[in-house]
């Protein structure tokens, strides 16, 4: 009998496998398949036990998320008990009762049929590190929690709604938390039911487009408030990422930062803590030539007031250095050369991106500092600089000016100009890169801008830097609405040898980790718009958190995204992201390249000038009182007397029997004989040269 009952017994259980997987599955796409938090199907709960309550009016606890969730629910699973037990404290404090009624609700987002995609990701498959273990919300949901609860649990005001909803609200089109009717409070967004069908069409797209994705391999953690990563040119490979505090670190091509700093002004700069405050390490750029001058540039902000008259907060400062003669790994800060500065009024669109283009000059571009007209009136010692880009040679043999104005310069003999500008119009460029290889001959210098839009502050645009152009009213290359509240951040061109799809492509992104690329038509010429998909799952192990804070290129043109949590618990959390093309290797053999070792200045300058500084083009400038071909020469004024010898500016050493500053004094103390001896006198001029040489030593 029971053999004869086991065909019938095992048909039921296909049946009721099949009924489940069915129900998980059917209308819906694979991410979002109905799943509790431990991978089992929901429960479909009997009619006796909807009658519990209905969502108007729940009364708490169990019994209310049965009412939100009266067909499927994860409720009575045991991997649900004590869920939210580490946020107990936190779900329990508040007192108010709009706020309460979220908490209520939030409470039971572990019931829902869909908890798993609620609370992991599908994309990243795991969650990413967020302090508070809460669903993912849906967008305006998010806000509507966020004001209500605030100042009624804690660490709230430790930041803003957008940086609070960009951890906790869901941004890739999935499922969101409340996912069950609710009454509308601030628009369609405020209930993953409403973009249910947008969510579906954005799946199709993505199953369509995945195997164009790229993936993104996680370098360097554990880095503060990374702003950019940038390379020498010597050939070493290495990469040197600044910090906004104020530090420069080298991450080796062996896969390690060093421990001491490239270059450490922490003391110099004065950084923004706040969200928006631009202020800290803006930027750096090496000399085209820095294998031999050992040139480089930095730009940051201070409050040292040397000589700004007049208003002004902070001042935006750029200055020359160069690298130890001894340690290339180091910067020598005696080198410091002060080469512009800009008083600035406000903390935002401050801008100072440096770099050199293949013309071999440098260009700074400044932002226009939120100038207002009620600032106008207070413009005595503010700069004509702002929202200008400016081209500068550095390359000059003039040791009493740190730079000299290229005769290609559009106002170069203009009086109502600076001639140091190149073009201006600019509001809040985000960073500005250069290609070093463009594909129109026309064109010998294509450099590409992020900015803000002067006239509609909500949209942004990409600029192509031409000449001359004033960017107030000349129309931009590409001009959109940002794709959320995060502000755009420019990129570069890449030119790496890595990937084939992404060479030629201008890589740049928005605060809140959405990518876009932009490519020219060699037909047309126009500059075509593309997203840039970045995979997480298949061939991709890594995936991206945290704003974005800038890109990187390294010495091969492949491209690296800066990223950084915003929580003030978590100072360390900036990380290095790589942009890998799946599609080939790692390293392709044709990409491969020998590292050489860092290597010492060895230009005659560089060996023989003690007593001033080297210009990029190598000659010697000396310091205040040295002179001659390699500043050796101590100069006193007046000249010393008497058989003296200067040997440090306006110090004389003097011969036995002498004194004074310039060697004019008889010393009395000492008994003068007219006729001395051989014998004497080739001891007092022993004693002479023992005395001068240590001093020359």
């Amino acid at each position: 009998m029971m053999l004869k009952m086991l065909p019938f017994k095992l048909l039921l259980v296909a049946v009721v496998l099949c009924f489940f997987e069915g129900d998980a599955k059917f209308g819906e796409s694979g991410a979002r398949r109905r799943r509790c938090l431990n991978g089992t199907p929901p429960r479909r709960l009997k009619k006796r036990d909807r009658r519990v309550l209905s969502p108007e009016a729940p009364a708490g606890g169990e019994a209310m998320c049965r009412g939100l969730y009266p067909r499927l629910s994860c409720c009575s699973r045991t991997d649900a008990q004590g869920l939210l037990h580490a946020e107990a404290k936190i779900l329990s404090v508040t007192n108010n009762t709009e706020c309460a009624k979220l908490l209520e609700e939030i409470k039971c987002a572990h019931c829902s049929p869909h908890a798993q995609n609620l609370f992991h990701s599908p994309e990243k498959g795991e969650t990413p590190e967020r302090e508070l273990s809460l669903p993912y919300l849906c967008k305006d949901y998010c806000k509507e929690f966020y004001y209500t609860c605030r100042g009624h649990i804690p660490g709230f005001l430790q930041t803003t709604a957008d940086e609070f909803c960009f951890y906790y609200a869901r941004k890739d089109g999935g499922v969101c938390f409340p996912d069950f009717p609710r009454k509308q409070v601030r628009g369609p967004a405020s209930n993953s039911l409403d973009h249910m069908e947008e969510y579906d069409k954005e799946e199709e797209i993505s199953r369509k487009h995945k195997h164009n994705c790229f993936c993104i391999q996680e370098v360097v953690s554990g880095l503060r408030q990374p702003v950019g990563a940038v390379h020498c040119g010597d050939g070493s490979h290495r990469l040197f990422i600044l910090e906004k505090e104020g530090y420069v670190k080298i991450f080796s091509p062996e896969g390690d930062i060093l421990k001491e700093p490239f270059l450490d002004i922490h003391k110099l700069v004065q950084s923004g803590i706040k969200g928006g405050d631009e202020r800290g390490l803006l930027s750096l750029a090496f000399h085209p030539n820095y294998k031999k001058n050992g040139k480089l540039y930095v730009s940051y902000t201070t409050n040292q007031e040397r000589w700004a008259i007049g208003p002004h907060d902070h001042i935006l400062r750029v200055v020359e250095y160069t690298v130890s003669r001894k340690n290339p790994h180091q910067v020598d800060m005696r080198t410091a050369r002060v080469f512009l500065e800009v008083a600035e009024l406000h903390r935002k669109h401050l801008g100072g991106q440096l770099l050199f283009g293949p013309d071999g000059f440098l260009y700074i571009f400044l932002g226009d500092g939120m100038i207002t007209l009620d600032d106008m009136e207070e413009m005595d010692g503010l700069s004509d600089f702002t929202g200008s880009v400016l081209r500068l040679d550095v390359n000059t043999d003039l040791c009493n000016v740190p730079y000299s104005i290229p005769r290609s310069n559009p106002h170069f003999n203009s009086t109502n100009q600076p001639p140091e500008i190149f073009a201006h119009g600019l509001h809040n460029p985000g960073r500005c890169a250069v290609d070093r290889h463009p594909t129109d001959v026309n064109i010998n210098l294509t450099i590409l801008c992020s900015d803000s839009n002067g006239k509609n502050r909500s949209s942004a645009r990409i600029l192509q830097i031409i000449k001359g152009k004033d960017y107030e009213s000349e129309p931009s290359l590409l001009e959109f609405k940002p794709f959320s509240s995060g502000s755009l951040v420019g990129g570069f061109v890449y030119r790496g040898c890595q990937s084939e799809r992404l060479y030629g492509s201008y890589v740049f992104g928005d605060r809140n980790g959405n990518f876009l690329t932009l490519q020219q038509s060699p037909a047309t010429k126009q500059w075509q718009e593309k997203p840039l998909c970045l995979g997480n799952t298949g061939s991709c192990r890594g995936f991206f958190s945290g704003p974005v804070l800038g890109f990187g290129e390294d010495e091969l043109g492949e491209i690296y995204i800066l990223s950084s949590s915003k929580s003030m618990t978590q100072p360390h959390s900036g990380k290095l992201y790589k942009i890998i093309d799946p599609k080939r290797p790692l390293v392709p053999e044709e990409c491969k390249r020998t590292a050489q070792s860092a290597q010492i200045l060895t230009s005659e300058c560089s060996r023989h000038c003690r007593n001033g500084h080297c210009t990029p083009t190598g000659k010697c400038c000396c310091n205040q009182g040295w002179e001659g071909e390699f500043c050796r020469t101590a100069k006193c004024d007046p000249a010393c007397r008497h058989g003296g010898v200067c040997v440090r500016p306006n110090k004389c050493l003097c011969k036995k029997g002498y004194l004074g500053p310039q060697c004019e004094q008889v010393d009395r103390n000492i008994r003068r004989v007219t006729r001395a001896g051989i014998l004497d006198q080739i001891l007092d001029m022993t004693s002479y040269l023992l005395d001068l040489t240590s001093y020359i030593v």
